[in-house]
């Protein structure tokens, strides 16, 4: 058995509490008054008040921006997911020509910023007329999150030895049904990978939305979160507890299928 080094532990621990310090300042923050977080900034609350939260919870903009990111996120996944699972069955398990450039240029999808391409990327939105309409948003994520699925998923469905594909043609499968009942139960794994990545990358989605979402109505959770800051700059409590509110559902969903991550993408690598 290898011998375990202490210091190794030492420095995983120093890394996480810096990880998880800011997070945990801000949702214990909220359960603070102003008057406490000037006087002690880094104390704990004397005494505890929810106040913060329960205003927070009862406030009908919160929910519609709930409502927003769900259906955007929501929405994102599934055509994500989609998507990349019949380009990558194509690409992993077709010989055509160009089929090579076809994955390399998936892959320079991944080093291509939003930012560098936000700009004439509003331009297309607004002349499309979905400025300051979820539609506007999706389509985007949904081109920006395809290069990283499809990157992910072309493994999992080489992975699929030919002999399946050849027996199933032997007993009259199409390859349309071979793709339902084998290709996509054999590529759960990374289905369910591609799918939390680009949930939780469209919840905590931000430049694109500031550029496309000018409405109130239509704003998602990280705009309410800059919207909230402005209006409530003085009360830092308060705007300390909308945060903790607005990032808990990605961090209790990562939390939930983190060993999904890591596992559909150690699948993806031995693939």
């Amino acid at each position: 058995m290898a011998r375990r080094n202490p210091f190794v532990y030492l420095v995983a621990l120093l890394l996480i509490g810096v990880m998880l310090g800011p997070v945990l300042y801000i949702i214990v923050g909220g359960f603070r008054t102003n008057s406490q977080i000037t006087v002690s900034p880094a104390g704990l609350p004397d005494p505890w008040v929810a106040g913060n939260y329960t205003e927070i919870l009862g406030s009908e903009n919160f929910w519609r921006q709930v409502g927003n990111s769900t259906i955007v996120a929501v929405v994102t996944t599934a055509a994500v997911v989609a998507l990349g699972v019949m380009a990558s069955y194509v690409l992993a398990r077709y010989k055509f020509r160009g089929r090579g450039a076809m994955y390399a240029l998936f892959a320079a999808g991944l080093m291509f910023p939003a930012t560098v391409a936000i700009t004439p990327l509003y331009i297309l939105v607004k002349n499309l007329g979905l400025v300051n309409t979820l539609p506007g948003v999706i389509l985007p994520q949904i081109a920006f999150a395809l290069p990283a699925t499809i990157i992910i998923l072309v493994p999992f469905l080489q992975a699929i030895p030919k002999e399946i594909e050849e027996a199933a043609m032997i007993d009259r499968c199409s390859r349309l049904g071979f793709f339902w009942r084998m290709v996509l139960p054999l590529s759960v794994p990374g289905l369910i990978t591609s799918g939390i990545l680009a949930f939780i990358n469209s919840w905590n989605s931000y430049l694109l939305p500031l550029f496309i979402l000018n409405n109130q109505d239509t704003f998602t959770l990280p705009l309410g979160v800059q919207a909230f800051a402005s209006q409530y700059s003085v009360d830092t409590a308060k705007v300390l507890a909308f945060t903790s509110l607005s990032m808990i559902p990605a961090l209790v969903f990562f939390s939930l299928f983190e060993r999904r991550i890591v596992g559909g993408l150690t699948g993806a690598v031995k693939g």
